[in-house]
């Protein structure tokens, strides 16, 4: 009968390697690109991109860690499902616009530590201009985890095929709130929302009373396509949909964008 010293170290042996398993899932699940994440590009050749947070244009005002380059990362799923959206929209010289798609843990964990800097309020004219950032968090805008980092999130619009021109973002030019008269907000080129993308504001909630009838429509065409191609909103972001059957429901990556 084995003693108690010796049950003690199988005991210290059997956690030690439980341990070590849970390293190498931890690792995989923060630093390593799953084999079923895919480029967008590849699955929809046709599709538009504006990665925001590779750029200075968004809530923060300069690039964001982790974005190496303007590319949009989905689960193969989520690419899939995107793809019969972009299919329909076509038929109608439409097209899907991704803003944002896989977000990497470490870009979240930036977004945190920038909202703990109350002094840097520069791009607050345009991305919140009626909300104090303290309480961007407790309002539900930003979150310490997000639906991105799990890669089967997409934040988009709709644009009209042959594109307008698009409007060049300069560093330091005058901003305007998000929810001003398309014409006076910066104008990305997408069929009117009402709003820019990322307005942390009431006005971009999806089903906002505030906004006139032909955004209020356009917000809903995007919403019935996307639902019907099994994704769901979440409703104080147009913009923002995630698969419903997403694969990795409880896995946050952190793998960079390259």
């Amino acid at each position: 009968m084995p003693t108690l010293k010796n049950r003690i170290f199988v005991l210290i042996i059997l956690v030690y390697h439980l341990s070590c398993a849970g390293a190498r899932i931890s690792k995989l699940d923060e630093t390593e690109m799953p084999d079923d994440f895919v480029h967008i590009g590849e699955v929809i050749p046709s599709i538009v991109l504006d990665i925001r947070y590779f750029t200075p244009h968004n809530f923060v005002g300069e690039r964001i860690i982790g974005y190496h380059a303007p590319k949009c990362y989905l689960t193969k799923q989520a690419a899939e499902a995107l793809k019969n959206v972009q299919q329909e929209l076509n038929k109608f010289s439409l097209s899907l616009r991704i803003y944002d798609c896989y977000r990497p843990q470490r870009a979240v964990s930036q977004f945190i530590r920038w909202a703990e800097e109350p002094d840097d309020i520069r791009m607050k004219r345009e991305f919140y201009p009626d909300i104090d950032k303290n309480e961007l968090f407790k309002d539900g805008y930003l979150a310490k985890k997000s639906g991105h980092s799990r890669g089967s999130t997409v934040d988009l619009t709709i644009v009209p095929i042959p594109q307008a021109e698009q409007e060049n973002y300069l560093s330091g030019q005058p901003l305007y709130p998000c929810y001003w008269p398309e014409g006076k907000r910066f104008n990305d080129n997408s069929i009117d929302m009402g709003t820019g993308f990322d307005c942390f504001s009431k006005y971009a909630h999806t089903e906002s009373p505030y906004p006139n009838l032909q955004q209020r429509v356009n917000r809903l065409l995007l919403k019935a396509l996307m639902e019907k191609n099994s994704f769901t909103n979440l409703e104080t972001e147009w913009w923002h949909y995630t698969l419903k059957d997403e694969p990795y429901p409880d896995t946050y990556f952190d793998f960079v964008i390259e």
